[in-house]
């Protein structure tokens, strides 16, 4: 009988995500995994298979707990520039470097990133009462925006852009 899990699985993944986030997969090693996670080698060997799995696990969360919050507040939002508010103000870190990064290379984030994508998208469309394609250049603009800094002004610039004139 084997010993049982000497760490918490939850934590560590959390903390993957603050890492991998922060550092993206290249920029982590497995080694600044088990001293980052406070997770011995061989644990995380056998509970994740590999960094990729590890990785693929927090990419997963970080969907879960930001991206899938941010669809549901994106619901509530009354006009363009809460909607372009929220987008900006969330945490997608680890989504930005995703596509980025492993997309390109590595089918199975691409496929969850252009999920997660498409579903901002649809949640951007509804919120705004705009078209599909409309929405996918509001969402890469957010991103755009995001990457390159400042996102309260240009938010709000490109959210008068998008208010119907009265």
């Amino acid at each position: 009988m084997g010993r049982p899990r000497a760490f918490d699985e939850d934590e560590a993944v959390r903390a993957a995500v603050t890492l991998f986030g922060g550092r993206a997969y290249d920029g982590v090693s497995v080694d600044d995994l088990v001293s980052h996670l406070g997770v011995h080698r061989n644990s995380l060997y056998k509970t994740f298979g590999s960094k990729r799995g590890l990785y693929l696990t927090a990419l997963r969360r970080h969907l879960a707990d930001d991206v899938g919050p941010l669809l549901d507040d994106l619901a509530g939002a009354p006009d363009a520039a809460a909607a372009l508010r929220l987008v900006t103000s969330t945490d997608l870190g680890l989504l930005l470097l995703a596509i980025t990064e492993r997309a390109p290379v590595d089918e199975e984030v691409a496929a969850e990133v252009n999920a997660a994508l498409a579903a901002v998208d649809r949640a951007v469309a509804d919120a705004l009462g705009v078209s599909a394609d409309l929405a996918t250049a509001v969402t890469a603009a957010a991103l755009g925006i995001v990457l390159r800094g400042n996102p309260d002004n240009a938010a709000t610039a490109l959210a008068q852009r998008l208010s119907p004139r009265t």
